[in-house]
C-alpha cells in the first residue's frame, strides 16, 4: 500500500558522507538501485556531478562514477583478490597477466593502506578483508560516490574501525559515501549529514553534528518516542 519512491528529493555533496536512515521499507535500497542503475525511475531528474542522467544500466552508473556494495558480498571466492577486482577488465588471457593485475592491486592496496595481498584467495580473507576488496574495486572504477549498504553488519569492533579509517581517507580525498545503516552510533561518529525516508518518501536532511538521536528516531518513526 506505499508506493516505493513518492517524489524523493536526494542530495551529495562533494567529500561527504552521508547517512540514510530509515525503517524497513522505507525506500533506501531502492533509491540507491535508482542511483546505481539497478531499477530504473518512472519520473523525475537525475544529475551526477552536475550532468543530466536518463535512464542508467548498472554499467553506465559504473561509468558515471557511482559504485554500490551491497551487503551481500558480490565477490568470488575462488579467485584471487586482484582477480576479483580486474574481473572482465585483464589485458589478453586471464592467468597470462596476472603480474600485471597483481602490480596494479598492490598500487590500490598501498593507497588506500590495506594489509592485503593480491595474490591471496579471497575465500580465506575475513568477512571484513572482504568487504574492503570490493571498496578496492570500487575506487579502482574512479568512483566518486560510494554507496555502503548496511557495511558493518557482519563486522567486528576492529574491523569497523578499519572500515571507518578507510572512510575518512577515501573523505579526505573527495570521494563521496552514503552509509546505510540501523546502528546509531556508528552514524553518529562517521555521518556528516544524515537523509531520513519513511514510507517511500523524504523526510528531513540533518546536520549530524546539530542533531541527536531523539529528532533523527522521531523523523525515521513519524512520532515521538
Amino acid at each position: 500500500g506505499v508506493k516505493a519512491l513518492d517524489h524523493v528529493d536526494f542530495e551529495l555533496r562533494s567529500g561527504e558522507v552521508m547517512a540514510l536512515l530509515g525503517e524497513n521499507g522505507a525506500g533506501k535500497s531502492t533509491l540507491m538501485k535508482v542511483l546505481s542503475g539497478v531499477y530504473t525511475r518512472d519520473s523525475g531528474d537525475m544529475e551526477i556531478q552536475g550532468k543530466a542522467y536518463g535512464n542508467l544500466t548498472p554499467k553506465q552508473a559504473q561509468a558515471a562514477g557511482v559504485a554500490i556494495i551491497h551487503q551481500e558480498l558480490n565477490l568470488m571466492n575462488h579467485l584471487t583478490a586482484a582477480q576479483n577486482i580486474f574481473i572482465g577488465r585483464e589485458c589478453k588471457g586471464f592467468f597470462l597477466h596476472d603480474d600485471q593485475i597483481n602490480a596494479a592491486t598492490q598500487k590500490l592496496f598501498d593507497h588506500l593502506k590495506l594489509t592485503i595481498r593480491p595474490t591471496d584467495k579471497v575465500g580465506s580473507l575475513t568477512v571484513g578483508k572482504q568487504q574492503m576488496v570490493e571498496i578496492t574495486k570500487a575506487i579502482s572504477f574512479d568512483s566518486s560516490v560510494l554507496i555502503l549498504d548496511e557495511p558493518s553488519a557482519a563486522l567486528t569492533e576492529a574491523e569497523i574501525t578499519e572500515l571507518f579509517k578507510t572512510m575518512n581517507d577515501l573523505r579526505d580525498r573527495g570521494v563521496t559515501m552514503v552509509y546505510i545503516s540501523h546502528r546509531m552510533d556508528e552514524i553518529m561518529e562517521i555521518t556528516d549529514r544524515i537523509t531520513v525516508m519513511r514510507d517511500g518518501e523524504y523526510i528531513t536532511t540533518l546536520n549530524t553534528k546539530d542533531t541527536n538521536l531523539d529528532e533523527i528516531i522521531n523523523a525515521m518513526v513519524g512520532r515521538t518516542i
